[in-house]
C-alpha cells in the first residue's frame, strides 16, 4: 500500500522505465517520491559568473507513489499488514511462516 511508504524505505518500481529495479526513498512530498538512482534526468546549468563553468547536472526526479511498492532486503515485493495493540501499531509482513516487523507506526 502506498500510504505506508516513507523516507528511508526500500521500494520496488512496478511501472515505468525503471520497472523491476529497487532503491531507497530519499524524500516524499504528497503523492510523489524521489528514489535514489532512479528516474535520472540531465539539467544543463548555464554559466552565471566568470568563475563558474557551464555543466550538465544529473538529478533524480520524482515518481508517482502508485508506481512503487515496498520490498524486502532481497528486492522482492511484500504485502504489509498492520498489527494493533492498545498503545501502538506495528507494520509487518510474512516471510515464509514468520512475521517480520517493518516498523512501529504510532505510540500513544
Amino acid at each position: 500500500m502506498s500510504k505506508w511508504i516513507k523516507q528511508g524505505d526500500k521500494v520496488l518500481v512496478i511501472a515505468g522505465n525503471e520497472r523491476g529495479r529497487s532503491g531507497t526513498v530519499l524524500k516524499r512530498k504528497g503523492e510523489k517520491v524521489v528514489i535514489q538512482g532512479m528516474n535520472i534526468r540531465k539539467k544543463h546549468a548555464k554559466r552565471r559568473a566568470q568563475v563558474q563553468t557551464p555543466s550538465i547536472i544529473e538529478m533524480e526526479m520524482p515518481i508517482h507513489i502508485s508506481n512503487v511498492c515496498l520490498c524486502d532486503d532481497e528486492g522482492k515485493r511484500i504485502d504489509v499488514k498492520v498489527h494493533r495493540t492498545k498503545k501502538e501499531k506495528d507494520l509487518f509482513y510474512m516471510k515464509g511462516d514468520k512475521k517480520v516487523a517493518l516498523r512501529t507506526l504510532k505510540k500513544s
